[in-house]
C-alpha cells in the first residue's frame, strides 16, 4: 500500500488533477470542520503542488511555497489527508516529501507555517517549533511554527 508522490507547479497539473485537489481540499476544510472561508486564493498559482495518489485517487496533498510568496521562508500549507486514509499515517510521510520538496525545487531549509494548534505535536515531530502565540484564522485556533535546518 504505497502513495505515489508527485510535486507540481500549478500549470502543469492537468484539469483532474485540480479538480481533485479542490474537492479534497473542499470536504476537509469546508465540510468537515465546518469553516466558511475563501479556500481559492489566488496563491495556488504560486505554489507548488505536492500530491499523493492511491489507487487512483488523491488521497494527500499540500502546497509548497518559496521564500516570499507567502511567508518570508519558504512556507507548506493546506496540509490534508482523506479522512478515510488518515489510518495510514501518510501524513509523516507526506511531510517528509513536502520538506524534500522545498529543498529541492527552492533550494531552502527555513520554513514557516501556521499550523492548527492541535497538530502542534505532529509538526514538532517534523522538526517545527512554535514561534508565535495561538491565534485564530477562520475561526479555528493556530500557531505558527518554524522549522530551520
Amino acid at each position: 500500500m504505497n502513495v505515489i508522490w508527485n510535486i507540481k507547479p500549478f500549470k502543469a497539473l492537468s484539469t483532474s488533477e485540480l479538480y481533485s485537489v479542490l474537492q479534497l481540499r473542499a470536504e476537509v476544510f469546508i465540510v468537515e470542520q465546518n469553516c466558511v472561508y475563501q479556500d481559492i486564493d489566488g496563491k495556488d498559482v504560486k505554489a507548488f503542488h505536492l500530491m499523493g495518489e492511491y489507487d487512483g485517487k488523491i488521497v494527500a496533498y499540500a502546497r509548497l511555497f518559496k521564500s516570499g510568496d507567502y511567508f518570508e521562508n519558504a512556507s507548506i500549507g493546506r496540509v490534508v489527508i482523506d479522512a478515510n486514509y488518515r489510518d495510514k499515517k501518510w501524513g509523516h510521510e507526506m511531510m517528509q516529501q513536502a520538506i524534500k520538496g522545498i529543498e529541492t525545487h527552492f533550494g531552502e531549509t527555513k520554513i514557516t507555517i501556521s499550523a492548527q494548534l492541535y497538530l502542534q505535536k505532529f509538526y514538532e515531530s517534523h522538526g517545527f517549533v512554535q514561534t508565535s502565540e495561538m491565534y485564530l484564522e477562520d475561526d479555528i485556533p493556530h500557531i505558527q511554527m518554524k522549522r530551520n535546518n
